[in-house]
């Protein structure tokens, strides 16, 4: 047997098994095979790409800050210590707004202000009189500016404050007029017991 009729059938196991690891399951598909395309027309699959645009090509509008009204502005100025401009624009707000609660609200800010003792505007008394006036107003306190709230809550703590000074000073004033009694009658107690010592036999 010649050697070429030898080498025949390893030459056909060789080819055999490099087509077999060639279409191994798992391997990548050869690019341009008809494997690597589209199943239909055999040509490559397009990449997928996001259509996003870029950062400077954003035409979002731009954000803004809201415009605070003159009541948010007086807040403000009286949370930064002025006073006079606080109350400033408590005025403003109170002309510029008509409605019942903005009436409402700017009179409270200024009734706040006005029981400060480090404001110029400094009138406890004036205080509690235009929150009386104020308390007697009907308007839906809960649609209310939050710190219009707060202060209202201040304003009533004051008018309670008060009246237990006054009570407390009523009452001081009637134990001051009890004590000065009982001292009195003390003292005519003690001048009949020594008048009535002196006259004994």
């Amino acid at each position: 047997m010649s050697l070429y009729c030898m080498r025949a059938p390893v030459v056909a196991c060789l080819v055999v098994l490099l087509q077999a690891c060639a279409t191994v399951p798992g391997d990548a598909p050869a690019a341009g095979s008809p494997a690597a395309g589209s199943p239909a027309t055999g040509q490559p699959e397009p990449e997928l790409t996001l259509n996003l645009p870029a950062a400077d090509d954003c035409a979002c509008d731009p954000v803004t800050a809201r415009d605070m009204t003159f009541l948010e502005k007086g807040l403000s100025a009286l949370a930064g210590g002025d006073h006079i401009e606080a109350v400033t624009y408590f005025q403003r707000y109170q002309r510029m707004e008509t409605s019942p609660l903005a009436n409402w609200e700017a009179g409270i800010a200024i009734a706040y202000d006005s029981m400060l003792s480090q404001s110029p505007f400094y009138d406890r008394g004036a205080a509690l009189d235009s929150y009386r006036r104020l308390r007697s107003d009907e308007v839906d306190e809960t649609r209310a500016h939050r710190e219009i709230l707060l202060m209202r809550d201040a304003l009533v703590a004051l008018g309670e404050l008060q009246a237990e000074v006054a009570q407390l000073q009523l009452d001081k004033s009637e134990l001051s007029e009890d004590l000065a009694k009982r001292e009195e009658a003390l003292k005519r107690l003690r001048e009949l017991t020594l008048g009535q010592k002196a006259g004994a036999p």
